[in-house]
């Protein structure tokens, strides 16, 4: 692992020195020690380190940067995790355009592709594992990624409903969790499950568009 500083890797100084120029070198500095610290936490909690165990010390350690660099951008360490976890979840896909089904699909979809990257997954599921015992990062995991991926979900279901694709006469929560619930079991909870197949999603949705379908 390189453990040069942002600083080491500074490129020589040129002779256009003007605040312009200050702010050109700056940038990617800042960006540098940002994504050096958010690898290094990555890589103690893929290494078996516990979020309870993490340390501002060590990860500063880690990532080769100062305890004041990781200071200057949160104020502990909770919500440095939060940030790390919430990076980890990849944006959820927008309407495809082609009616709800599709984008029934495609959100299942997203989360198959989503429990393929196996080094997030793993980092993922041992973050879920420790929020309990943690409730200002699981609060704030909530409110920053579950709610508003949860309640994007929960606006399709209802689109499907008005499009008469699902029926209308079954509590939305309870569609939400039998939609999403067997894809979550199958990429965080189930170790040895095979997400390799394109079709899975459209056999989940279509499975349960037959039984929750208009009578």
């Amino acid at each position: 692992m390189n453990t040069d500083t942002p600083t080491a890797r500074t490129a020589a100084p040129t002779a256009d020195t003007g605040p312009a120029c200050a702010a050109r070198r700056g940038r990617p500095r800042s960006e540098a020690a940002e994504q050096a610290i958010f690898a290094a936490v990555e890589d103690l909690m893929a290494g078996g380190t516990a979020m309870s165990e993490l340390t501002i010390e060590g990860i500063a350690t880690a990532a080769g940067v100062g305890k004041a660099t990781i200071y200057r951008r949160w104020p502990n360490k909770e919500a440095l995790l939060v940030d790390v976890v919430s990076r980890l979840e990849v944006p959820m896909p927008g309407p495809t355009g082609e009616g709800a089904r599709a984008d029934l699909i495609d959100m299942v979809d997203y989360m198959r592709r989503r429990g393929l990257a196996k080094r997030t997954r793993w980092v993922l599921k041992a973050a879920y594992g420790e929020m309990q015992s943690l409730p200002e990062l699981h609060n704030a995991y909530r409110e920053r990624v579950i709610k508003p991926r949860r309640e994007a979900g929960l606006a399709l279901i209802r689109r499907a409903m008005d499009e008469g694709v699902l029926r209308d006469d079954l509590d939305l929560d309870l569609l939400g969790d039998l939609l999403m619930g067997p894809i979550l079991y199958r990429s965080i909870l189930w170790d040895d499950s095979d997400l390799e197949d394109p079709d899975l999603a459209r056999t989940m949705v279509d499975s349960l568009l037959d039984g929750l379908g208009p009578r």
